[in-house]
Order: C-alpha cells, then structure tokens, then sequence
C-alpha cells in the first residue's frame, strides 16, 4: 500500500475575521490541515473545507483562558500521526485593541484582556506547541503577527502597543532558544502591515483629542495606502514560506527576501 502523501498542518489564532479569515481561508486552498482557535467557528470555512475535501477543526476558544487552551493544545497534538506532516506551523493572529483612551482613562479590564489576548496566549500557546513538537521530525515553524505598534510608540495605545512589543521580545528569546535544539523551530514576529481592517475603522472613529494620531490613520484611508485582508494574508503566508523564515526573528512582512 502506498503510503499517504506528506502533509502541513497549520494553528491559527483569530481566523474568525480579517487577516485571519483571510489567512484561513487560504490554508485551506493551499490543502494544508487546519486548526482555528476563535470565539466563534466559522460555517462558510467550513463549507469551504468541505467542497475542497480539506481537514478543517475549528475550537471556539475564548484567548483571555489561555492556560486551558494550551493544555487542551497539548494533548491534541499529542494524539495526532506526527509523522504524517512534513510541516507543522503555530501562526499566533489574534489580537485585541481596547479603547483609544490614556492609561490613565483606561479600564482595568479591556487592559488587561489586550495583554492577555496579545502577549500571555501567544506566549502559552507556543509553550504548548514547542513542547509537544519537539520530537517531530517535519519542518517546525512559529509565525507571531506583530505590529509596527510594537515598535514605535502610540498615544491612548499603551496596552496594545505593550503586548506588540512584548511579543517582539519573547520571539527573540525563543530563537535564541531554538537555536541549539536538534529540529529546532524557526521563529519569527512579523509586522504585516498597514491592513484594511475594523481596527483601522476604530482607530480613526477615535476621539481625537484622546488619539493625537487619529489624522494620520484617516490619511492612510484616503490615500488608498491600506492593504485588503486578502492581500496581507497572501503576503503574510508567502513571508512564511521564505527560506529565510525566522532569520531575522522580528521582521517587516516588506523585508527584501
């Protein structure tokens, strides 16, 4: 019996919307195996993994537990086939902007869920991925989607541009750890770009004596400057193929391959 054809599975975080639908929706076509970890499954994913014969599981997760969620991670990996795959990818999406106000007018709790959602799940959830990985012996990658934002500071930001920033570092400390390991994995905390997105839309209904960069956000607008969810995630996947992947480990989606 001939064996079946080497396979890639990809996670993805924050597939319901945006660059993540856009990315998920991609995978698929592609015919990689994919997880999503979303509040709410999608059903024309799923309609679409159907038509195409493709392997879709879709976990209505909520981010902000990411403890539960990483354990749960574990041991499903755990039970798969590893040998089936010859690529194994994490791709850390989600994100949460809170409300464009001073620290100081901010509350406690969408602070806290923006670092939650946009530093400690990442952080678990490639714990979770690495350790359950690490006796793979298929290509192993981590794709961290980053932000300009955490590279630059931003006015009635500081939770959002704190978790960019904090995810910048903690992938510089995990290639450092990868690096001497045997099938160590590549890593890499990718800003993609200024995106079409509802973030964008929040950003410039912001109050703009609260938000003193709310002009420029409507300029970007106008200046047609924005790029589709579609065409990011193109973009953002085809930087994941790179074979240059995860040297630099902070990059720009922009980056000259």
């Amino acid at each position: 019996m001939t064996p079946p054809a080497p396979q890639s599975l990809t996670i993805l975080t924050g597939a319901s919307r945006g660059m993540g639908a856009a990315m998920a929706r991609q995978l698929l076509a592609l015919g990689h195996t994919l997880l999503t970890l979303a509040r709410h499954p999608d059903a024309a994913l799923a309609t679409q993994a159907q038509a195409a014969g493709a392997t879709l599981t879709q976990w209505p997760v909520d981010l902000a537990h990411a403890s539960a969620v990483g354990q749960r991670l574990r041991e499903w990996l755990a039970h798969l086939d590893r040998d089936r795959f010859e690529q194994v990818t994490l791709i850390n999406n989600a994100g949460v902007i809170p409300a464009i106000v001073p620290l100081r007018d901010a509350a406690d709790a969408e602070s806290t869920a923006a670092l939650r959602v946009g530093l400690e799940a990442p952080m678990v959830l490639t714990a979770a991925f690495l350790d359950a990985t690490r006796a793979w012996r298929g290509q192993r990658r981590v794709l961290n989607i980053s932000s300009g934002l955490g590279r630059r500071p931003m006015a009635s930001q500081a939770a959002y541009c704190a978790a960019k920033a904090g995810m910048d570092l903690f992938t510089r400390c995990v290639a450092l750890d990868e690096a001497g390991q045997l099938n160590g994995a590549r890593v890499c905390s990718l800003a993609p770009g200024v995106i079409d997105t509802d973030m964008q839309t929040q950003l410039r209904g912001a109050d703009a004596a609260a938000f003193p960069d709310r002009g420029n956000f409507e300029q970007l607008k106008r200046q047609g400057q924005l790029t589709s969810p579609e065409a990011a995630a193109a973009r953002v996947l085809a930087y994941l193929a790179r074979s240059d992947f995860g040297d630099p480990p902070v990059a720009n989606v922009r980056d000259p391959a």
